[in-house]
């Protein structure tokens, strides 16, 4: 059994979605953000920077912290989405969901979405940025089917979550072809629609 311990944000759906798609039997145990449960010590003892998702894989008594990471391992685990042929390139693509897509659409959603009119300087800089993520995606979608080559793996799970929240960028996905079509296809999956759900069994994932 694994327990993931999560909350309803990006970085949460993508190993929602993982579980869903390797098919794996999970519990989620809620860690409420809004009310800085992130930072009891219990939970540091699991993350120690206080960030969701968190695994425990009660089968083998592992802990994993960091999305990557826990995608990784899960990988590794299943057999599925991470094959050694082409790991060198999913592991690029990955760090780069991890190091560069998710922290600065995160800023743009901080600035942008959560706190606008608070800093001009951060809300131009950080849509600048996420708008020349959307082209930099485009291009690499424009000569790969999925963001490792030909077929869907870990990098596609990090990084959809993230455009997965386009509505909030006001960029327009749909003026990208290339990332719009790689976003419907990876959205008509069985195992990201329950993935996206995973704690809201309401929640539909946004059209372009």
């Amino acid at each position: 059994m694994i327990e993931l311990f999560s909350a309803n944000t990006p970085n949460g759906w993508k190993i929602s979605i993982m579980l869903e798609e390797i098919g794996y039997e999970y519990k989620v145990t809620k860690v409420d953000l809004g009310k800085n449960e992130q930072f009891k010590p219990e939970f540091i003892k699991l993350s120690p920077f206080g960030k969701i998702p968190v695994i425990i894989d009660h089968k083998n008594n592992k802990s994993i912290f960091e999305s990557g990471a826990i995608l990784m391992y899960l990988g590794d685990k299943s057999g599925k989405f991470y094959n050694e042929k082409d790991r060198m390139v999913i592991n690029q693509w990955l760090m780069a969901q991890m190091g560069t897509v998710g922290p600065m659409i995160g800023q743009h959603h901080q600035f942008h979405h959560y706190n606008p009119g608070k800093s001009d300087f951060g809300e131009e800089r950080y849509f600048k940025i996420t708008k020349r993520i959307y082209g930099e995606l485009d291009t690499r979608l424009k000569e790969s089917k999925f963001l490792a080559g030909a077929d869907y793996t870990i990098a596609d799970i990090a990084t959809w979550p993230w455009m997965a929240r386009h509505e909030w960028h006001d960029i327009g996905l749909k003026n990208y072809k290339n990332l719009s079509r790689w976003y419907l296809e990876i959205a008509d999956r069985e195992a990201v629609i329950k993935g996206y759900s995973f704690m809201d069994k309401d929640a539909k994932i946004p059209k372009i």
